[in-house]
Formats: C-alpha cells, structure tokens, sequence
C-alpha cells in the first residue's frame, strides 16, 4: 500500500487542480474519501482508498499536459465560477485531457497565462520562494516618469511591502505611458496596487512574460501547448 498523503497533494499530483484550488474544492464538500465527504487536512492512501471528486474517480496514471494562452479581458482565471461568468477555461475547451490555469490574472487583465495537470510544476510556477520573475506591460495614465522612480524603490502595498525586480518606461505620451514591471511574487492585483499608489491610473495590464517564456506573437484568445525545452526551462 502507498504512503498515505494529504489530500490536496494527491488531487494536485492527480492533475486534478492545483494544491491551493483542491484545499477550496474540500472545504466545499465535492472530494470524498472512501464514499465519506473529506474534511481539509485528511489524508489517504492513492491506489488503496477510493478517492472521488464530484462523484468520478480520480486516475493516478496522468499524463502531464502543459499549454499557454493569451488570456483576453473579460475571462475569470478559474476552473468555473458560481455565478455563470466567462472563465479561461471556455478557451481552452478543445485541449484534450483536464487542465487548470496556474495561478491568476484577474477579470480585466490579459497576456500570458499557463495552465497544466502537474501539480508540482504549477506549484513551481506560483510559489514565492522559487522566484519566477513574471513581466507585466502597463499603459497607465499619470506623471508616469515619477511612478516608475517610485516603483524602482519598496512600495508599501497592504500589509506587506513589494520590491519589484525591474520597472521600465517603454513609452511616454502627453498624458501617460506605457510601463515593463518586472516581479517575482505575485500577489492580489499587486502590479495594480503598486501603480494605485505611485499615483498610476491603470488603462490596461498585460503579462509579456514568465520566466524566459515570452507571450510572442501568440494571439488573443488563442493557445498553444509548451515544447519541451520551454516546460524545462520554467521547471
């Protein structure tokens, strides 16, 4: 019998959704240990208890699927939404095998997001402490000049403080600019807030990059899967 484990690591290792989505889809009752609605923190033991998700077993045997989409506006970076909106999984729908997006780009924000059933590359991908650099452009109105010395210096964002990697000022116009940030965390709107702050109104937010994978050539709304060179280089 298999070691038993915590279950959002045998959901993320599955290829079922990433650690942090299985621990939301256990609170909400959809995973069952063994006919027993699960309880966040159990464990089990893949290949001897009957672990379910939404009443349909889980397989072991997964064959890791890794893709890239440039995600439009209007798009929620989730697996489903409860109130019926629009989610990034509609354009990817034709992928073949389940996949899920690796972390997020908020409702009007666009650019390169990942999506996949490895688990621990998503993991690799989210977690702070492996410091994937992600680049944002921004087209922003404001004394952009100013905001990008201010944004070069550690910002005070809620309650922690946000040291981007990079700020560049691409382009300057009469009442704003386009602005490159680069950073490693991540957080909640946190290229936004930092913007808020060094007196930024944000039109538009697109992610260009993450790690050496760039967004290219790749079309709104359009995907494609990562070759092997790129999935080692972000691993």
């Amino acid at each position: 019998m298999s070691k038993p484990e915590r279950l959002q690591k045998i959901l993320s290792a599955a290829g079922v959704t990433s650690r942090r989505d299985a621990e939301r889809m256990i609170t909400a009752g959809r995973v069952s240990v063994n006919g027993v609605v699960a309880a966040l923190g159990q464990c089990a033991a893949p290949g001897h208890d009957s672990i379910m998700v939404d009443g349909v077993s889980i397989s072991e045997n997964v064959e890791f699927v890794y893709l890239m989409l440039n995600k439009p506006c209007g798009y929620l970076s989730t697996a489903r939404d409860e109130r019926g909106r629009k989610t990034v999984m509609e354009l990817v729908s034709d992928v073949s095998g389940r996949v899920y997006p690796v972390g997020r780009l908020d409702l009007n924000s666009e650019g390169l997001l990942l999506f996949t059933n490895d688990g621990e590359f998503a993991n690799r991908i989210m977690h702070p402490s492996f410091n994937k650099q992600k680049t944002y452009e921004v087209n922003a109105i404001g004394d952009v000049r100013r905001a990008v010395e201010l944004m070069r210096l550690p910002v005070r964002v809620d309650d922690y403080t946000a040291q981007a990697v990079s700020v560049e000022l691409l382009e300057e116009g009469s009442d704003g600019g386009l602005i490159g940030i680069t950073i490693t965390e991540g957080r909640n709107r946190q290229v936004r807030k930092m913007c808020a702050i060094c007196g930024l109104k944000v039109v538009t937010l697109k992610r260009v990059s993450i790690g050496c994978l760039k967004l290219g050539s790749l079309k709104a709304g359009k995907w494609r899967y990562l070759t092997e060179e790129e999935v080692s280089s972000l691993g």
